[in-house]
């Protein structure tokens, strides 16, 4: 089974809230990229709950090759730490500084699965966390005619197919299908595991299969952003506390009294 787990580089997201919360956090000239000098990037957390998954179906007994794929060429160093988790492949796809949206990228990432022999199972993230829409895995899998399923806390696979337990509002609900299929994996399959010493240092010596956009030879119309960011901006947010004064009984008058005028 040949198993892609498409990975993204975000801003460290405890580092953004940090600054966020401090004021710190200001935006670049263009008015629509934070200014991160000082912010560390990582691996997206629901995709390395991805990679997770994966590796939990290998050590299930799935025979399978598992692939980190992503698009940016400086994304080197997330794609060495797949390597030590487990990944068997890394490859990063050099958009050349295009800015893509959401249709683009699951192009790209369509292409590139379909010219390198395809894939039986994709797994992905359900959102990032530096913009929270979860749109690239339905895209992708529409792109590529594969079932779909999201929100997954667990995934196995057996002789009767592909077994996916959802979490969703309303307790767990089991689907059961075929391959090739894409499953976006939700924070409920619970912690990934950490890379062993001896993993990172034979990471070191991989390098990643650096793929230029344009030798996947796509239509300029399906690289063509048809929604751009036009700004982000850091919300003002004032607090006002005030405290009631008086014994027990008046405090929670007054209180009772101002919430219920409220």
């Amino acid at each position: 089974m040949r198993i892609v787990v498409c990975v993204k580089e975000v801003l460290d997201p405890a580092a953004v809230n940090n600054y966020a919360l401090a004021g710190g956090l200001k935006m670049g000239a263009d008015g629509r990229h934070p200014d991160v000098a000082a912010i560390p990037r990582l691996i997206n957390g629901y995709d390395e709950q991805a990679l997770e998954a994966a590796l939990r179906l290998r050590d299930a007994g799935v025979e399978c090759r598992i692939v980190a794929l992503t698009i940016g060429a400086d994304a080197g160093a997330m794609l060495k730490q797949c390597a030590a988790l487990g990944a068997d492949e890394i490859v990063a796809i050099d958009a050349g500084g295009r800015e893509l949206d959401s249709a683009g990228i699951a192009a790209v990432l369509a292409a590139w699965i379909g010219r390198s022999g395809g894939a039986d199972l994709i797994l992905c993230g359900r959102q990032a966390s530096d913009d929270d829409q979860g749109v690239v895995p339905l895209l992708l899998a529409e792109r590529l005619g594969h079932a779909v399923t999201t929100l997954a806390r667990d995934v196995r696979h057996g002789a009767d197919g592909l077994t996916v337990t959802r979490a969703t509002p309303e307790g767990d609900e089991v689907v059961r299908g075929q391959l090739p299929a894409l499953v976006t994996v939700s924070n409920e399959l619970g912690a990934p595991r950490f890379p062993t010493a001896k993993a990172k240092m034979a990471a070191r010596k991989m390098s990643a299969e650096v793929i230029p956009l344009d030798s996947l030879e796509l239509d300029p119309a399906a690289l063509t952003a048809s929604i751009r960011l036009q700004r982000q901006f850091v919300p003002k947010i004032q607090g006002n506390c005030e405290f009631i004064s008086g014994s027990p009984a008046d405090i929670a008058r007054e209180l009772m009294a101002r919430i219920r005028a409220a």
